[in-house]
């Protein structure tokens, strides 16, 4: 089994499948990237382990807070 820790956030690859940290669920490169990598000051993010760092895409907290608003619209709040 080969196994993969980053030192920065804690996040998890196990044969090559990302887990988070927090959970342990399956998680998506892409989305740990939009909602946490990303977001590092530049010299905690040269020792990020996640290949995706750096990319455009996946979830993010603007689409997260989005989603959100448009839910609370949906319910006049």
């Amino acid at each position: 089994m080969d196994t993969k820790l980053c030192s920065v956030c804690g996040a998890k690859w196990i044969d090559g499948q990302h887990y988070w940290s927090g959970t342990a669920k399956k998680g998506n490169e892409l989305d740990l990237a939009g909602l946490v990598c990303n977001n590092l000051p530049d010299e905690k993010r040269q020792n990020c382990a996640n290949p995706c760092k750096g990319m455009e895409g996946g979830q993010t907290w603007a689409k997260r807070l989005n989603k959100t608003n448009e839910a609370l619209n949906k319910l006049d709040l």
